[in-house]
């Protein structure tokens, strides 16, 4: 291989990570407008607060649709990516794992209306709740294996159940200024902790 070949590699590289990046970047504006406007924000809204134009949305989601579903992965990726990660940081996997369901809850109340759109198309919503469970459950898992194997908490728990549990609380959360899920979901993971 030619040095030019090689250059002519890096820089496409190069252009596939940028291209990834200005994604992400719009990915995660269009999550923080849906947060605070709801899903039927004006394109012109994600496409101010990215900083790109109008065509760039349109040209990377033709649909509103498509951008919704893509927001939805991202945020769900996001929460999977961070598993791992924390639990490599924290001071104990329990701590990490609180952490983890912290992040979980703020994915559940603050999607604001993703889900119910998503819904409206049951083969779409089916697709992506499966991704869903695929991408989290083990992370989930995962975090709950290595706090009990620390012996910090119960080890009869399944993911999918804690999950559960936590997304039933959270529920109605993002419209009853009364309701403080996350107050009640630290209770419930403390209430994993083994009895000393």
């Amino acid at each position: 291989m030619s040095d030019s070949d090689e250059g002519a590699g890096r820089a496409a590289q190069s252009k596939r990570a940028d291209a990834r990046r200005n994604k992400e970047t719009l990915l995660d504006a269009a999550a923080a407008v849906f947060v605070t406007s709801g899903v039927e924000a004006p394109v012109r809204d994600i496409a101010a607060k990215a900083g790109v134009g109008l065509g760039t949305i349109y040209r990377h989601f033709p649909t509103r649709a498509d951008l919704i579903i893509a927001v939805y992965r991202h945020q769900v990726d996001a929460c999977a990516e961070a598993g791992p990660a924390l639990l490599a940081s924290s001071p104990t996997p329990h701590a990490a794992l609180g952490q983890w369901i912290n992040l979980f809850v703020d994915f559940l109340v603050t999607k604001h209306g993703l889900a119910a759109v998503l819904r409206s198309d049951d083969a779409g919503y089916d697709t992506l709740h499966a991704y869903f469970l695929d991408r989290l459950v083990p992370v989930c898992a995962e975090l709950l294996e290595a706090a009990a194997a620390a012996g910090e908490i119960r080890s009869d728990l399944p993911a999918y159940e804690l999950m559960r549990g936590v997304g039933n609380l959270c529920i109605g959360a993002d419209s009853d200024p009364h309701y403080d899920a996350r107050r009640l979901v630290e209770l419930l993971v403390a209430g994993l902790r083994r009895p000393h």
